[in-house]
């Protein structure tokens, strides 16, 4: 075990001796591992980035939540067979609060309607279009996740008297009040008046999914009174995470009741949740994920040639030291490790020079593009550490044993 030791010590010594002896040569041959771990930890990165902006907008709509519509949140091919369905009417969302009520062990928990529309907003000489403009009840905090920055949502009064106030995304404040609060303040909502009383906390968005920044939110009973004459929305249903399958069995039953349908007749109703959308992104984000990993392959395996090849001329080189260590009683193991170290502390150096490149380049991508999420984690360092040492290994260790199985006496005369 002592002599392992000193043999494994002795090993690093000359290694590090012969990449301070080769300044130029290590610090080139290294940096085809520099370009493979600067391309493997900023693909992670990015990977990770997709799955923490993919969370982050799926947030808004809820892990717990169902949502009642006419369409689904998915690719159809018989969308012809779907637009004849009835509209999805806002007054189902108090039948399923009463069900709720009358059965206190059921896995649905509140129910809140929602209608919704484009609108032009105004505020002086400030103009917003195609503003997503919601219609709900005070219940809606209680569903969807979100923050109020400044001021507060409108009440159960405000809400069943339908006033005219309005909550705010982050993005329509920016752009309607910039520079100052919003709070107190009125503008108008496609030519009618409506006081804010409050703003969302920035939540931001990713991959054009959902985003409470760029919408605003009045009491669905004003919604009703100033821009449709219809009650025809969506039903958001907020449900026993624990329970979900009972819980959808028990949404689409009593939507059932409430639309009248026979046992015979189809649903004319979707049942959504967050699941949908995600299964398909996952694709999407797989497809890229293949990608990348292909293309850091092939950089990871050009700077492992590279390696292989130095590594080779350095065993060229020592040939005639080779012989004298081994005619003195060095053994093959004592050889071959002397290499495979210096192998894997070239790919070291190069590891640790591309996972500082890579953290560079990840924070100038986060001032530049703040709206794309980057992880640049303690696993990835990992992660590229390993893969450094295990390219070394792999790169020298064919070189390593080629020096160790040199005949001494063929080595000694070697010119």
């Amino acid at each position: 075990m002592n002599r392992f030791f000193y043999e494994f010590t002795e090993a690093f010594r000359i290694a590090f001796a012969q990449i301070r002896a080769n300044k130029m040569r290590s610090a080139l041959t290294a940096l085809g591992v520099v370009i493979g771990i600067v391309a493997v930890t900023l693909m992670g990165t990015a990977i990770k980035g997709i799955d923490v902006g993919v969370d982050r907008s799926l947030a808004g709509f809820g892990d717990n939540v169902l949502y009642v519509s006419k369409w689904p949140w998915r690719d159809v091919d018989d969308w012809w067979s779907l637009r004849n369905r009835r509209p999805i009417r806002t007054e189902y969302a108090q039948r399923v609060n009463e069900w709720v009520s009358a059965n206190p062990n059921s896995p649905l928990i509140v129910a809140m309607p929602v209608a919704d529309r484009g609108s032009v907003i105004l505020r002086g000489e400030y103009k917003l279009s195609s503003i997503y403009t919601v219609g709900s009840t005070a219940d809606m905090p209680r569903i969807m996740r979100t923050d109020i920055r400044e001021g507060r949502f409108f009440n159960e009064f405000e809400s069943e008297s339908g006033r005219a106030v309005v909550v705010i995304g982050f993005d329509v404040a920016d752009a309607l009040f910039p520079g100052e609060s919003p709070v107190g303040k009125t503008i108008r909502v496609s030519n009618q008046t409506f006081e804010v009383i409050g703003v969302v906390a920035r939540q931001g968005s990713f991959l054009g999914l959902f985003s409470w920044d760029s919408q605003v939110v009045i009491p669905l009973n004003a919604f009703r009174r100033y821009f449709s004459t219809t009650n025809s929305g969506e039903i958001r249903v907020q449900v026993d995470v624990t329970r979900m399958a009972e819980a959808k069995d028990e949404l689409r039953g009593l939507m059932r009741r409430l639309r009248q349908l026979g046992p015979e007749q189809k649903d004319d109703f979707e049942i959504n949740e967050q699941g949908a959308i995600r299964e398909q992104l996952d694709p999407i984000k797989n497809g890229i994920a293949i990608a990348g990993l292909f293309i850091t392959g092939l950089a990871l395996f050009v700077g492992a040639i590279g390696i292989m090849n130095i590594t080779y001329v350095s065993v060229k080189e020592r040939t005639k030291e080779i012989g004298t260590r081994k005619a003195l009683g060095a053994r093959r193991r004592t050889i071959l490790l002397q290499f495979l170290i210096e192998a894997v502390c070239i790919c070291l150096v190069g590891g640790v020079a591309g996972l500082t490149v890579a953290a560079g380049l990840s924070a100038v991508v986060g001032v530049v593009a703040p709206s794309f999420p980057l992880v640049f984690s303690t696993g990835l360092v990992a992660t590229g550490l390993v893969i450094s040492i295990l390219t070394g290994v792999v790169s020298g260790f064919a070189p390593a044993v080629q020096a160790s199985k040199l005949d001494p006496v063929v080595a000694l005369r070697y010119e």
